[in-house]
């Protein structure tokens, strides 16, 4: 098989276009650090395509979407790890948990975020209210305003999804 980082397509696409990436990010994102780091991981994911990068016709449109999808998913983590370190930073000191314990369990909840991506908003939402708050299924049936069998259907899909993730 041959070494596709030095494949002469993946150079020249990069040469060709990281810049301009960069730039889009850089204008997407208003971060030129989080923009450098995303276009380098746009290019590690077109490593990963030889299929898509051989058949490529429009380079800008192809990069900008799987930049897109990591721009996404930066700025959710981003977010997620903001509410999690807001709601510690209320706790009273004593309660509060080390660096370390905070920094686990941002990178739970991101893995836990990540899971349920694919997910409807309504068996999300079912799955994280029975789970994480310990609702019974008539309780969020009432909550989502939807019948108790549809909350079945939902947890039912929502664990299929987690297990066929692991």
């Amino acid at each position: 098989m041959t070494d596709l980082v030095s494949t002469p397509s993946v150079e020249t696409l990069y040469g060709d276009h990281h810049a301009w990436l960069q730039g889009w990010l850089r204008r997407k994102l208003g971060n030129a650090c989080d923009a450098a780091d995303l276009a380098q991981d746009t290019f590690m994911r077109v490593l990963g395509r030889p299929r898509e990068l051989a058949e490529l016709r429009e380079p800008r449109a192809w990069l900008t979407t799987i930049a897109h999808g990591l721009a996404v998913d930066h700025v959710r983590r981003k977010a997620l790890e903001r509410a999690c370190l807001d709601a510690i930073a209320h706790l009273p000191e004593p309660q509060a948990p080390s660096p370390e314990a905070q920094l686990m369990l941002v990178e739970a909840l991101v893995r836990i975020d990540a899971m349920l991506d694919g997910l409807a908003p309504k068996a999300r939402s079912a799955f994280l209210l029975s789970r994480l708050e310990g609702l019974g299924y008539n309780e969020i049936a009432r909550q989502l305003g939807v019948s108790l069998s549809s909350v079945e259907k939902y947890m039912a899909t929502a664990i299929r999804h987690c297990l066929s993730l692991r």
